[in-house]
């Protein structure tokens, strides 16, 4: 179809269509040429990379990643992002959208003032309240402890999570539930096999939207972690960076490993973030 639209299309409407595809397909090199780059280099030495940047490595040699995963405990700082980054989004998902479904779905006194409380988690940036964070994180005596820095990355998530899905749980039909009701079914089998499941596309929505800043999140984990065990993989780059060296080719290859997990996971709920984006545009 819109090939045929293309080929019956006026001669200045044909020229404006490739100048946009141009566009496009230039915009589109942009991004992927860094990313090309950076795993390119990853097999190179840091000599290469200074001396020949934009070539192609003469051996595709994993001794870099071997180096990085083993030696530098690359895999210790990958392991603890990921389990970070797994138990905060399986809380955020489900504290979130519990919160999402009562202000969304019931009418309260103060439901208007408690979603607004909820927005300007959104307008505040968390990182100018890391005096009053400490004060309270080592009063609780999580100090250097992965609950420190999963209990933030918690309160990061949970506000974008009830805009979202309060947002798209309000176009609900309200009949579904009352049928539901009828039918003699609880508020949590209500929640948990109706609105849940219609919910998914933007559950995948808001796990690709705090997911990924989670994942790269450097200063909390920074603040809070003080073991090396403990480290997240973007403070253990860090680590290849001196203050008068930087080893180019483990840094490089530290990155071109931390893309994978975001890479995938964009990849596998692609469709589904897709879903989540329109249905919050249309409705």
């Amino acid at each position: 179809m819109n090939t045929m639209r293309f080929r019956y299309a006026s001669l200045e409407k044909k020229a404006f269509i490739i100048f946009i595809q141009i566009i496009m397909i230039g915009y589109v090199v942009l991004i992927l040429y860094p990313l090309f780059n950076m795993i390119m280099s990853s097999f190179k030495s840091t000599r290469d990379i200074m001396r020949f940047p934009f070539s192609l490595p003469k051996a595709f040699d994993f001794s870099n990643y071997v180096s990085a995963w083993v030696d530098k405990g690359f895999s210790g700082y990958f392991l603890n992002s990921l389990y970070y980054t797994l138990v905060s989004m399986a809380f955020v998902v489900l504290f979130g959208s519990m919160a999402a479904f009562g202000v969304s779905r019931y009418i309260f006194k103060g439901n208007t003032l408690l979603y607004m409380l909820f927005l300007s988690g959104i307008m505040l940036p968390l990182k100018a309240a890391v005096i009053p964070l400490f004060q309270i994180i080592k009063g609780f005596g999580i100090m250097d402890s992965p609950l420190s820095v999963i209990f933030i990355f918690i309160a990061m998530g949970i506000p974008s999570t009830v805009f979202i899905l309060s947002g798209f749980m309000k176009t609900i039909p309200a009949a579904l539930e009352q049928a539901a009701r009828i039918d003699g079914a609880s508020e949590l089998r209500i929640y948990s096999q109706i609105v849940m499941p219609i919910c998914m596309p933007s559950v995948a929505l808001v796990v690709i939207y705090n997911a990924v800043p989670i994942w790269n999140e450097f200063f909390f984990p920074l603040v809070f972690l003080q073991k090396d065990r403990l480290k997240t993989l973007p403070v253990g780059l860090s680590s290849f960076i001196g203050q008068h060296s930087t080893n180019w080719a483990l840094l490089f290859t530290g990155l071109s490993i931390a893309i994978v997990p975001m890479l995938l996971m964009y990849l596998f709920m692609s469709k589904y973030f897709i879903k989540g984006m329109t249905a919050g545009a249309v409705k």
